[in-house]
């Protein structure tokens, strides 16, 4: 079986000789911290060794209860923010005909998602989709408060049982919860819901090999034993037992802080020339975001679909302040074949392309927008995954994760907490006069009042 490659030549060629190399003892200190328990955050481990600990009973539970919610619903709604959906959504859309869910093709219930915004006009929308819809709800919050989600959920519990009546919703409703506390867990047991948990040592950003991810990416239809296996390979292939100069989340890790802490590249843009591939980088945006973001510290991961940003922000990327490099995510094979069709009049002047694969031309523009951006001073890092299906996508996962404890440890901060996220939640609280924050909503209204 192949595997996931990556590249490191046209990133390297802008560091001194050695530059990532001398940032692999840091990486090796940090895997084994990672792997010993011993870094900061170290409560939420849990998914360093989670692929390879991941039973075929508790698969076969996540299965069969996808298979009842795919007999039994035309469409499932996931509600959860954050990393309590960007993981299902990355493989969902990864993986699914782009266009399926609007002919309604094929076995598969249509998935959405809700609870990661507030908007009304959306919320409104999708309760006015589901109107006369099979449809249920996987309600996934640790905690069961998180307002967006929480909101979603009341909504969406409200209509179901509406329309399909409290018994038939009861089996069409499935919590992802904390094992024993929350509003979320006391409503499950309430209601007599069906649950998984989420572990107490697994972060929602790192939380897709668990029921979080597992659940929807199999009601979607997908073979979540392909993608626990490829993340499971992929874990003995970071592992510390391997040497690092071999290791491709190690070599990630040091070469991406080689060029934040060497030439001061504080941007990493994540590209990639395949629009499946969209989510993957949303979901990775957060994971590096929220890991590294602290102390004053860590890369900004931004994000590009080419070749369609190559029309909007590609000028900047090519002549735009040095201060980004690139991670390319280049994909070997696609599944399909398209050929070039011939036109008589050819006024466009592209029957030179006759004949050919489209793939061959979004590859050629991928090797030519590398070698353009390398030259205007852009390093490039490049990920290769052989095709997108669930084995290398799960590859693909794992080695992010693994590469972004490894960075986080080379930086120095705690890669497992976010404390800065609930800095504007307690503005929000306030604002909205919630009962307990009486004292932060006169000190807001006073500054606001200035």
């Amino acid at each position: 079986m192949e595997s996931l490659r990556l590249e490191l030549s046209k990133a390297a060629s802008f560091l001194e000789a050695g530059t990532i190399e001398s940032y692999l003892p840091q990486a090796a200190q940090a895997l084994k911290a990672l792997e010993e328990g011993t870094c900061p955050g170290n409560d939420f481990l849990g998914w360093v060794n989670l692929p390879g600990s991941l039973t075929p009973e508790f698969l076969n539970d996540i299965k069969q209860t996808a298979q009842t919610l795919r007999q039994k619903c035309d469409v499932i709604v996931v509600a959860g923010i954050g990393g309590s959906y960007l993981g299902a959504r990355a493989v969902i859309e990864a993986l699914s005909n782009s266009f399926q869910w609007l002919t309604n093709r094929g076995e598969n219930p249509v998935i959405l998602f809700a609870g990661n915004n507030i908007g009304e006009d959306y919320l409104y929308e999708l309760c006015d989709y589901l109107k006369g819809k099979r449809f249920g709800v996987i309600n996934i919050s640790k905690s069961g408060t998180t307002t967006e989600t929480a909101l979603a959920f009341r909504l969406l519990r409200k209509q179901c049982e509406e329309q399909r009546g409290k018994d038939e919703a009861r089996q069409v409703i499935v919590a992802i919860t904390d094992a024993r506390r929350g509003a979320a867990r006391t409503t499950a047991d309430k209601e007599g819901y069906k649950s998984f948990v989420i572990p107490d040592n697994v972060g929602g950003r790192f939380s897709v090999l668990t029921p979080v991810g597992l659940l929807p990416i199999a009601c979607a239809g997908f073979d979540i034993d392909q993608l626990v296996q490829g993340a499971a390979d992929m874990e003995r292939a970071t592992s510390s037992q391997v040497s690092v100069e071999q290791n491709p989340a190690a070599l990630y890790a040091a070469a991406r802080n080689a060029l934040y802490l060497g030439l001061g590249k504080k941007i990493e843009i994540l590209a990639n020339f395949q629009p499946k591939l969209h989510f993957i980088a949303e979901w990775w945006k957060q994971l590096y975001g929220e890991s590294e973001g602290k102390e004053q510290k860590g890369i900004f991961p931004a994000a590009v679909d080419f070749t369609t940003d190559l029309h909007s922000m590609g000028q900047w990327i090519q002549e735009g302040e040095r201060s980004i490099f690139e991670t390319v995510i280049s994909v070997e094979q696609a599944d399909h074949t398209v050929l070039f069709p011939h036109d008589d009049e050819n006024l466009d002047g592209l029957n030179f392309l006759e004949g050919r694969r489209v793939d061959e031309v979004n590859k050629m523009a991928e090797l030519g927008t590398q070698l353009a951006h390398v030259d205007g001073g852009v390093p490039n890092l490049r990920i290769v995954l052989p095709r997108i299906n669930e084995y290398y996508i799960g590859q693909l996962l794992y080695f992010f994760e693994k590469g972004c404890g490894i960075s986080g440890g080379i930086l120095g901060v705690n890669a497992f907490n976010q404390p800065g996220v609930e800095a504007y939640k307690k503005n929000m609280f306030a604002l909205l006069n919630k009962p307990g924050y009486e004292n932060e909503s006169k000190a807001i209204r006073e500054r606001l009042n200035r």
